[in-house]
C-alpha cells in the first residue's frame, strides 16, 4: 500500500533578527571566529554554536524553545512573514472573543463590537484573520 504526502504549514512563530556584522550582535548571538575556534587566529569567518557559518545578510533565528540557527536571506525571504501588526483594541477584541471560546466566524459577524473594531474589520479583514489564525504583534504607542 503506497503512502500519500500530506502537505504541512509550520505552526510556530520565531524571532528573527538580520545578521549586520556588528560587534554587538557577534557578542548577543554569541558567534565564534573560525580562528578562535580552530586555535589559530582570528578570522573572518563567523559560526553560531550548532548552526554553523554565519554571514551578514544571513538572519539569526530563534525557535521556541529559545534553539538558534542561521538562515540565508533567500530562504528566510521565501519561508518566513511577518506577523500581521494590528491596533491594541484589535488585539484586545480577539484575545477576549478567543477566551470566550468563540470562533473566527462568531467574531467576523458580531453586530455589537465597537466601531472602532468594526471599522478596523471592515479596512483589513485579511489582517484581521491572519492576526486570529497565525498570531500578530500590537501597534506601538505614538
Amino acid at each position: 500500500m503506497a503512502t500519500m504526502i500530506k502537505v504541512y504549514r509550520k505552526t510556530a512563530t520565531i524571532k528573527a533578527e538580520q545578521f549586520d556584522g556588528s560587534d554587538e550582535m557577534v557578542d548577543k548571538y554569541e558567534l565564534i571566529d573560525a580562528g578562535t575556534m580552530l586555535g589559530t587566529h582570528h578570522s573572518p569567518e563567523l559560526y553560531l554554536t550548532g548552526s554553523g557559518k554565519v554571514d551578514v545578510g544571513n538572519w539569526i533565528a530563534t525557535g521556541v524553545n529559545d534553539e538558534r540557527w542561521a538562515v540565508t536571506d533567500d530562504v528566510f525571504k521565501k519561508t518566513y512573514a511577518e506577523l500581521p501588526v494590528i491596533p491594541k483594541n484589535v488585539a484586545e477584541y480577539i484575545k477576549y472573543r478567543k477566551s470566550s471560546r468563540c470562533n473566527i466566524w462568531d467574531a467576523m459577524h458580531d453586530f455589537f463590537r465597537e466601531d472602532k473594531v468594526d471599522k478596523y474589520m471592515e479596512d483589513n479583514s485579511e489582517t484581521f484573520v491572519r492576526a486570529w489564525l497565525d498570531g500578530y504583534t500590537v501597534e506601538e504607542d505614538e
